[in-house]
């Protein structure tokens, strides 16, 4: 495979960490480079570690992944947006302070969620007997870039519009689970 169809790859792969962390920088009020950080590690290193594991699941394992994966994916980004809005219409005090809370359970959940396309594309490079080296890393990148844009950007959309920005990021998780069951469901091709 090509670098041009890896990087396109990789870009495709992001979306998902991208668009997941738009709607943290919405809601992070004082996000620190070291929490930055941590959500591109995360992101990043969950791209890159999700196509190894297909890679040497290989074609045992894709059967289990299209049928359970996008369920996953889906159950994970509904409860997680499902609390951020609930949490949206809490008291303003503990809201404003749940706001800014950082959590490696949450961050770890947000991760796994985001990656799991990044599996069944490990089996597609396991199934073209494609080098896998080249192909993490460029993921791993580009999620880790992905995701500091969108941290940043999301905080300075954030600043704008004001708090109520928790019920837009958690409709948003909401929809992309929705969007990733239909995808994998075969309902929907994007």
């Amino acid at each position: 495979m090509d670098i041009l169809s890896t990087l396109l790859i990789a870009i495709a792969l992001a979306m998902d960490a991208f668009s997941v962390s738009l709607t943290k920088g919405f809601m992070l009020k004082k996000i620190t480079k070291i929490q930055a950080l941590w959500y591109a590690i995360f992101f990043g290193g969950f791209q890159s570690l999700m196509p190894i594991l297909g890679w040497l699941g290989g074609i045992q394992l894709e059967w289990l992944i299209t049928t359970f994966a996008p369920w996953i994916a889906f159950i994970l980004l509904l409860l997680i947006g499902s609390n951020m809005i609930r949490e949206s219409f809490s008291n303003e005090e503990e809201s404003e302070e749940n706001s800014d809370k950082f959590s490696f359970k949450e961050l770890t959940l947000l991760a796994i969620a985001t990656s799991i396309d990044a599996f069944a594309v490990g089996i597609t490079y396991a199934v073209l007997k494609t080098d896998i080296l080249i192909p993490i890393t460029m993921i791993g990148i580009v999620a880790f870039i992905f995701t500091i844009i969108g941290l940043y950007l999301g905080k300075k959309i954030g600043n704008y519009f004001g708090d109520k920005f928790e019920i837009l990021g958690g409709s948003i998780l909401i929809l992309l689970g929705v969007k990733i069951l239909l995808e994998g469901l075969g309902i929907l091709v994007l």
